[in-house]
């Protein structure tokens, strides 16, 4: 929409130049003024006519043979050299939206606009000129087709490379993950065997030493043991940690942010307000938190053409932990709710909390809201 307007303010002030430099008697000039807003309002809804080059080689035609009789010269005028530039912007996005027979066809009809008064008897540029100037805006504009093509197939391969490159991050990253996820229970596997097992046989030779001596000693051992059995208890637990496939909390929201700003792939601007860092959440929530601020930056990469982000974490009032990531919208897209977005949902709704997902005009929120938990793990 940006370039549609460009053209319309170059052809308005071309259009209002060569309509000033007309010689009009009263009775052209109602039907001359007719004709100038019969060709703007057929210009106007050329962007309707993008996706279709038929379509729009027709809307194109009909502004040129528009401009071309409503900008014919007065018998008695002089010659309006203001109207080549309404022809040459006419010609100049024809080449830019059509392809090339479609564009020569726009470029026919417009030259012989430009000859047609001067073989017809009427005051006109000569025809020399005309040939000339249209030789060499022909070449200017064939040679911008050519760039703007090339910069269009560049573009697509720079996209076609960086999606590639995307996916063969992703790949990598899903490996490194099941290699340490591999790696971490090998670790498990080898804690429990081998401190698991001794810890057991410990607690076993205690049991039978406290047995085996008077009742002072016996304390004394039974105080060991019960440092041995509180040893083999925190010892499962982080076995059990270690097996845990589950990623979550502030650590892993650094590192993803980390390997995103590493790639170049997006820039986060991550903001934690006081008491968020602290907020009582349970590793269930935490997982959730996660999970959702990594679909929200996966969606934007995905469907945003911004490559920039904000990341949010406050605990307001001590009661709830929020969070919220958000993006600029260069350009109005429909938004239509998708798996990703609705997973995020159900996960944060078992997790005891919710998520709103708000379009404003010049901005994409996804919101989220989780009640603490106290340390005995009701909610607050």
């Amino acid at each position: 929409m940006r370039s549609f307007w460009i053209w319309f303010s170059f052809l308005a002030m071309a259009w209002f130049c060569a309509f000033v430099n007309l010689t009009l008697s009263g009775v052209e000039l109602p039907w001359r003024i007719a004709g100038c807003a019969m060709f703007f309002a057929v210009y106007f809804i050329s962007p309707l006519f993008r996706q279709h080059s038929v379509g729009l080689t027709i809307i194109l035609s009909v502004t040129s043979l528009i401009a071309i009789v409503t900008l014919w010269p007065a018998k008695d005028g002089v010659p309006n050299h203001y109207i080549l530039l309404v022809y040459s912007i006419i010609a100049g996005e024809a080449v830019y939206r059509l392809s090339h027979p479609r564009a020569i066809v726009i470029g026919f009809i417009l030259m012989l606009g430009a000859l047609g008064p001067y073989y017809l008897g009427y005051p006109a540029i000569p025809p020399m000129f005309i040939v000339l100037y249209s030789l060499l805006l022909a070449t200017a504009l064939i040679v911008f087709h050519k760039m703007s093509s090339k910069e269009v197939e560049v573009s697509a391969w720079n996209e076609a490379l960086l999606s590639e490159y995307r996916k063969m991050k992703r790949r990598m990253i899903s490996n490194e993950q099941v290699v340490r996820q591999d790696e971490r229970a090998q670790v498990g596997r080898d804690i429990h065997d081998s401190v698991g097992h001794k810890l057991t046989a410990l607690l076993l030779q205690l049991e039978v030493f406290r047995m085996q001596v008077d009742d002072e000693a016996a304390a004394k051992v039974q105080d060991l043991k019960d440092l041995a059995r509180e040893s083999l208890e925190e010892t499962r637990n982080a076995v059990k940690t270690l097996k845990h496939e589950e990623v979550g909390g502030l650590p892993a929201i650094l590192n993803l942010i980390r390997k995103l700003e590493a790639e170049n792939i997006l820039r986060v601007n991550f903001t934690v307000k006081h008491g968020a860092l602290s907020a009582p959440i349970s590793n269930i929530q935490s997982i959730a938190v996660y999970r959702a601020v990594q679909e929200s930056l996966t969606n934007i990469m995905r469907h945003s053409t911004a490559r920039e982000a904000d990341v949010l974490f406050e605990a307001p009032g001590g009661g709830v932990f929020r969070f919220e990531v958000s993006n600029a919208l260069t350009e109005s897209k429909s938004f239509r709710e998708g798996f990703g977005l609705r997973s995020m949902r159900e996960r944060m709704e078992t997790a005891g909390g919710q998520v709103e997902v708000i379009p404003y005009k010049d901005r994409f929120v996804v919101r989220g809201t989780l009640s603490m938990v106290k340390k005995g793990g009701a909610e607050i």
